[in-house]
């Protein structure tokens, strides 16, 4: 039961599921068939299909995390100089892919739970991120209001949401884009030059300039 591997086997089965197909369509019979375990597996190392969605997460999430708050505090400024919104984007989507060794399928993957996060009606895991991460988002807003003061505060919610799901829908299918680019365009991209390619897009949306009057 406390093979390493297993629990592994589980968790890879699992993240690659519940990206193809939503974690309220995924059943745990489905999980251990494909992984080759019983359900006592899944009971003894997870306890529960909840449990296993926050593992799933937390495998990725608590390295990704540990890495930009090192990287948030070892490049504190002197006096009031801030980061830049390019400076700052440009750390977390780094961040990311460096977490994942440059195995573009993992982040891929990666990318699509953390929209599925936002999308699926999932109360148990939003409470899961906020008690364990949300800490690190916390300063790296903090270091984003720094970078744009001019913005009220629910415009700056609205922007990072805006650049956030620019963010994942690029990247969780950034397999697919790579098709279409060397298809269409006859040109091979990179995940790096992906990324010089969308922070600069995400940066501009947070200085886009406020509308005069939104209901």
């Amino acid at each position: 039961m406390s093979n390493p591997n297993t629990i592994d086997r589980i968790l890879d089965v699992a993240e690659a599921l519940f990206a193809e197909k939503g974690f309220t369509e995924t059943s745990l019979r489905t999980i251990t068939s494909k992984a080759g375990v019983n359900l006592a597996a899944v009971n003894y190392h997870f306890g529960s299909k909840t449990q296993l969605v926050h593992a799933v997460f937390a495998r990725t999430l608590t390295p990704f995390c540990d890495a930009l708050e090192k990287r948030l505090i070892a490049n504190v400024r002197d006096g009031d100089e801030a980061f830049s919104v390019e400076e700052l984007f440009e750390m977390l989507v780094e961040t990311a892919v460096e977490v994942h060794g440059g195995d573009t399928g993992r982040f891929s993957t990666f990318m699509q739970l953390l929209g599925l996060a936002y999308t699926q009606v999932q109360s148990h895991l939003r409470t899961f991120l906020g008690e364990r991460y949300g800490s690190v988002f916390q300063r790296f807003v903090v270091h984003l209001k720094m970078a744009a003061p001019d913005l009220p505060p629910q415009e700056l919610f609205w922007r990072i949401h805006f650049s956030l799901g620019a963010a994942v829908f690029t990247l969780s299918s950034y397999d697919t884009l790579k098709g279409i680019m060397n298809n269409d365009y006859n040109m091979n991209i990179t995940l790096a030059g992906t990324v010089k390619r969308l922070v600069p897009f995400m940066s501009a949306g947070i200085r886009a300039e406020v509308p005069a009057k939104v209901d």
